[in-house]
């Protein structure tokens, strides 16, 4: 069961101006399962993106990229779960290709104006007849208000839908916010196997869009891990329909902006904190947060040395309080002149280790209490400088060695 996340009200997600969904069942891997879905976008709407660095990355992803370099106003999304279309060749390529073709006949646009997405097993090829075949289906199912249903749609193994939704104030205007993601497993930075849609009808300008993307994926989706791979088909997407009442922004650090940016950051954060609430066998959600570092980037690289090492999340798995592995984590992470005598380990409310040595006050019974519960923040001074980071991660259980041993059957 997912962590302390509870189940999706399509009530609470607000429809964004300018954009409709639609949602079919085209049989991709699995009879009788919504997997195909659909995003139309207004004439007007802005896209940008952020993908995996994985350098293997699967043909949607190839095509994606070229589609927006292209520079084409995106007219349509096109998302199926059950097959990755990684691995495959130049088939692939051609495969993703076609399925951009064929919606764009339907909708009368050109295949740069369509954006194609997948998720599911890697290296088997994508079983394009059957996505064309349901295109007309899931244009017909086409609504403002099919957010949850999308949700659900592009799903593989998560074990509940994920989508957020906020309204703040921009220019005295009601501006709305809505997105949703998958992923839960194949889960760590750069990005995770996730696939995440945010769109809002906030007017701004489209030269933002790129740098607003990649500022709200680093801090959200790029600050998570579940088991510390990286996939080959991640890709966040950030969509304006300017179709809200209030003045264009024109730079992210005016009072509009920064409303903007403040509620896009919750949705994305909201929807990061889902994939690893939801991590596959996942039981604790687990906050490692680093400070007294000399720079951001050291913090990130002590706290994702802490987040990906798999003695340290089965011990949290167990409720073992056996915290030198946190410790010797902090040792491996990279930092070559690293003060052991100047750590400094919190969990939770129980200060553990000080001046680089456990605490004589510790107690491990303590210690196990905190462990024990299923939000759980690990806190690590480093006393080098000011600096502070955070990333989100869970525990490593038996379930996610046989959810992973039987991916495929």
């Amino acid at each position: 069961m997912p962590v302390n996340l509870p189940p999706l009200d399509p009530a609470q997600l607000q429809p964004i101006p300018g954009v409709r969904i639609g949602i079919a069942q085209a049989g991709v891997r699995k009879a009788n399962r919504k997997d195909l879905t659909v995003f139309l976008l207004d004439e007007g709407a802005s896209v940008a993106g952020v993908f995996t660095r994985n350098r293997f990355c699967a043909a949607p992803v190839q095509v994606c990229r070229e589609h927006l370099a292209a520079g084409s106003a995106v007219r349509a999304l096109v998302i199926n779960t059950g097959n990755a279309n990684a691995g495959t060749g130049a088939p692939g390529l051609a495969h993703a290709r076609q399925t951009c073709e064929a919606l764009a006949r339907l909708l009368h646009c050109t295949p740069a104006q369509v954006l194609p997405f997948s998720t599911g097993v890697i290296m088997e090829p994508l079983p394009v007849d059957r996505i064309v075949a349901g295109l007309p289906a899931a244009l017909a199912d086409a609504q403002a208000a099919h957010w949850a249903k999308a949700a659900e749609g592009i799903m593989t193994t998560d074990t509940l839908p994920k989508a957020a939704s906020v309204q703040v104030q921009v220019g005295g205007q009601t501006v709305s916010i809505t997105g949703i993601s998958k992923g839960a497993g194949m889960i760590r930075p750069n990005m995770a196997t996730m696939l995440g849609f945010v769109a809002t009808d906030a007017c701004i300008a489209p030269a933002l869009l790129p740098e607003l993307a990649k500022r709200l994926a680093d801090g959200s989706f790029n600050r998570i891990t579940i088991d510390g791979d990286t996939s080959t088909n991640d890709s966040f997407m950030l969509i304006a329909t300017h179709k809200a009442a209030h003045a264009p922004i024109t730079s992210l650090d005016s009072v509009d902006g920064q409303a903007l940016v403040q509620g896009l950051m919750q949705v994305a954060r909201q929807l990061a904190h889902a994939i690893v609430r939801d991590g596959e066998g996942a039981t604790k959600f687990i906050t490692v947060q680093i400070e007294g570092g000399r720079t951001g980037e050291e913090c990130r690289q002590v706290a994702y040395a802490i987040a990906h090492s798999p003695l340290v999340k089965t011990a949290f798995f167990a409720s073992d309080p056996n915290l030198g592995r946190i410790l010797a984590a902090v040792g491996y992470s990279g930092i070559d002149d690293l003060d052991q005598g100047l750590i400094e380990l919190h969990l939770d409310d129980v200060h553990v280790v000080s001046q680089g040595g456990r605490r004589a006050e510790y107690r491990e019974e303590d210690g196990q209490r905190v462990m024990k519960g299923s939000e759980i923040t690990v806190r690590v001074g480093l006393g080098r400088g000011t600096a502070s980071d955070t990333v989100w991660t869970c525990d490593l259980s038996h379930d996610y060695v046989t959810i992973n041993a039987d991916y495929r059957s």
